[in-house]
């Protein structure tokens, strides 16, 4: 099937689109084959992404924003598929894959409790004209998992092979990382903590704009020691995987509880990028991976790269351009496939350790729910019900009365 994928990320830049033609080979032996046929960044409609911004922790909002960003990004959402179809599909898909837009992440105690993702996908629906899968993370939460990192599953069957183990690594707002061994074997999945996120608000304000262009305000400056060892004395980076974390926890009020005193400017980034380095590095030097293979964002940013290359000089590390999947798009190819698995039915998560799933699963699920068609040919060609029967069913008395009556 014809697939296009949707998501935004935690730094909210823009909406990441991508289709592909997903075809799966049911069976003992599942095969999936995934042909790329294009991809894009759609610019979020003025003023979106900063009311976005705007909600996101730890900022307060109301049930009313919430429904309005939920059917605002719906229809941004649904105009940017209709762009991809015309675009990156040849005029036609059979299926829309929707991740949507993170809000909330519920961690407590170590356990996702919940995840809210917006974007309403009946406006997609109707905008397309064809059937919608969204809400990919919620059923693998309900199964005891984290809903993330999802990435997992491509990962997996993208990285196993001879000459492993091989680490994923996804530089967005928040940094995750897949471990993949060999074909089949169980994989480890975990968000490692910030990676652009921190960056963006201390750009922000050292420059107004939203992002470090290329790391080049880090690289001016000079890592500060004192503030990064308050950093990553934060007791998540010392939890076990599986684990997930979000803006909930590395946003303004981490850097607040860590005074930055007079670090500000070139040295507070910089000192932001080593601790994105570090304890992505520190991370993974237990697994002895013999690859890191880099997507996401962050491949942007030399200077971070270049950190990480430093901290940890063992494994080959290679950009996902190399391995085929485009680094800016490659979590939007996940979501078409993550799409086209639910759509057949088939899990959306893979086998990790102990017996559950890479995300920490009790068992796999089928991920997402499905939102029908809205083209004249899917509708129903039967009117609306006209009349009702009801049948109740009374109360047995013990005195052989009726026991069912139909009025």
């Amino acid at each position: 099937m014809r697939v296009v994928g949707l998501l935004s990320g935690t730094s909210v830049d823009a909406i990441d689109v991508a289709a592909a033609d997903v075809s799966v080979e049911v069976g003992e032996d599942c095969a999936v084959g995934l042909r790329l046929l294009g991809h894009a960044e759609q610019p979020w409609p003025p003023g979106l992404a900063e009311r976005i911004l705007a909600v996101l922790p730890p900022a307060t909002t109301t049930a009313a924003q919430l429904c309005a960003l939920d059917n605002d990004i719906g229809r941004a959402f649904g105009a940017a598929a209709v762009t991809a179809i015309g675009s990156l599909a040849g005029g036609s898909a059979d299926l829309v894959a929707s991740l949507g837009q993170t809000v909330f992440h519920d961690i407590d105690g170590g356990v996702c409790r919940g995840t809210l993702q917006l974007g309403q996908p009946a406006w997609i629906a109707e905008a397309t004209g064809l059937p919608v899968v969204s809400d990919l993370r919620a059923a693998d939460v309900a199964a005891g998992g984290h809903g993330a990192p999802l990435a997992s599953t491509l990962d997996a069957l993208w990285l196993a092979g001879p000459g492993g183990p091989r680490a994923a690594l996804n530089l967005g707002g928040i940094a995750n990382v897949t471990v993949v061994y060999g074909p089949g074997e169980p994989v480890l999945a975990f968000d490692t903590g910030p990676g652009n996120c921190l960056l963006d608000l201390a750009a922000a304000r050292a420059t107004g704009r939203r992002f470090d262009a290329g790391g080049s305000v880090a690289a001016s400056g000079r890592v500060d020691g004192d503030l990064l060892r308050r950093l990553r004395a934060h007791p998540y980076f010392a939890l076990p995987a599986p684990k997930s974390t979000g803006r909930e926890l590395f946003g303004q009020d981490y850097l607040d509880r860590a005074p930055a005193g007079h670090v500000d400017g070139p040295d507070l980034l910089a000192t932001l990028t080593e601790l994105t380095a570090s304890t992505v590095a520190d991370a993974l030097a237990p697994y002895a991976v013999t690859e890191v293979v880099v997507s996401g964002g962050g491949v942007r940013n030399p200077t971070l790269l270049a950190a990480l290359r430093r901290l940890l000089p063992g494994p080959v590390w290679s950009i996902s351009d190399e391995r085929g999947l485009p680094a800016e798009a490659k979590e939007a190819y996940l979501v078409a496939l993550l799409g086209a698995l639910s759509w057949l039915g088939l899990p959306g998560t893979v086998p990790g350790h102990g017996g559950r799933t890479a995300t920490g699963a009790a068992h796999p699920t089928v991920l997402g729910r499905h939102t029908p068609a809205t083209t004249p040919a899917s509708r129903p060609a039967q009117p609306a019900p006209a009349r009702l029967t009801l049948t109740v069913r009374e109360p047995a008395t013990g005195t052989g009365g009726r026991t069912a009556a139909t009025r």
